[in-house]
């Protein structure tokens, strides 16, 4: 017997050092590529043309930086991002949640559940095409507006099954107390589902939030202006001119000391912070109980 615990104990040992060796791999599989992406925006040109650029800036300067930030048209399209995602994760977790709720039911509160949900699932798999779509939103006066760009990408079914799910798990004794206390759909939804559905309107606002940040497509299709570009598309399709023309030396000087690859990157890495920023904050709900201390007894 005791042969069989120390067997135990040294297999559990083995396979803790195992999953540690296994994490930090694909941890460095996710943070290596950002780091590459930071240190060439933060070299000097001769050494990113040169390929010297490895695991830490050579030459380290901000010009790049600077030469970003100080581009009338990257900014604006960093506007456009923010408004984008805000009005669309606001719209979309609204209608997500519209949705869902439902969909939830019963057949006996929801007679026609069963084909409406279907409808999501074929909508979900199928779709009419980028030519009917687009003629679509022109039809409503959508090209070049902020709604376009919001509204174009519809609602993601993905969210809608996922918030489903949430609801069908939540205990029906919750619905029925409410009920029983005079309270209707609306107030069941609102006092009590919606509190307890902290962690799933985390997670599908996070969601919401990266497919909206990194959307470039519809931006390209949408917007025929460059004031218009969400900030993906505008780093999808401009490369930085250098005009010499308008410059003194001093600043001649400087555009000299500029790569293109190293712009590309201080733009990517520029890109990649707000939804760095926001991700910590969402991380607690994923972790959380779902249902946890919803019922007593």
């Amino acid at each position: 017997r005791s042969v069989m615990v120390e067997n135990r104990g040294i297999g559990s040992k083995i396979f803790d050092v195992v999953n540690v060796v296994v994490l930090v791999v694909i941890t460095l599989l996710c943070i290596l590529p950002v780091w590459y992406v930071l240190c060439v925006s933060l070299s000097s040109k001769e050494a990113v043309s040169a390929g010297q650029v490895a695991f830490w800036p050579v030459g380290f300067n901000i010009l790049s930086y600077k030469k970003i930030l100080s581009e009338q048209g990257f900014l604006t399209s960093f506007l456009v991002s923010i408004k984008r995602v805000v009005l669309g994760t606001a719209v979309s977790v609204i209608c997500i949640l519209l949705a869902a709720y439902p969909l939830s039911r019963t057949k006996k509160q929801f007679p026609g559940r069963d084909k409406v949900m279907w409808i999501f699932i074929f909508c979900m798999l199928f779709n009419g095409g980028t030519v009917p779509w687009y003629i679509t939103m022109k039809s409503y006066h959508l090209m070049d507006s902020i709604w376009g760009l919001v509204l174009g990408m519809g609602l993601q079914v993905f969210n809608v099954i996922l918030a489903v799910n949430f609801f069908k798990n939540l205990p029906v004794e919750l619905e029925e107390a409410c009920f029983v206390d005079g309270g209707g759909p609306w107030k069941c939804m609102f006092f009590i589902f919606l509190p307890l559905a902290k962690p799933m309107i985390a997670t599908i606002s996070l969601f919401t939030i990266v497919t909206y940040w990194n959307e470039f497509f519809q931006g390209m299709v949408l917007s025929t202006k460059q004031s218009s570009y969400p900030l993906q598309t505008y780093i999808q399709q401009m490369v930085v001119t250098l005009d010499f023309s308008s410059m003194n030396a001093d600043q001649i000087a400087q555009a000299m000391k500029l790569n293109n690859l190293s712009l590309d990157a201080a733009k990517i890495f520029v890109a990649m912070i707000p939804v760095l920023i926001v991700y910590p904050f969402l991380q607690k709900y994923f972790v959380s109980g779902i249902t946890l201390g919803s019922v007593k007894g």
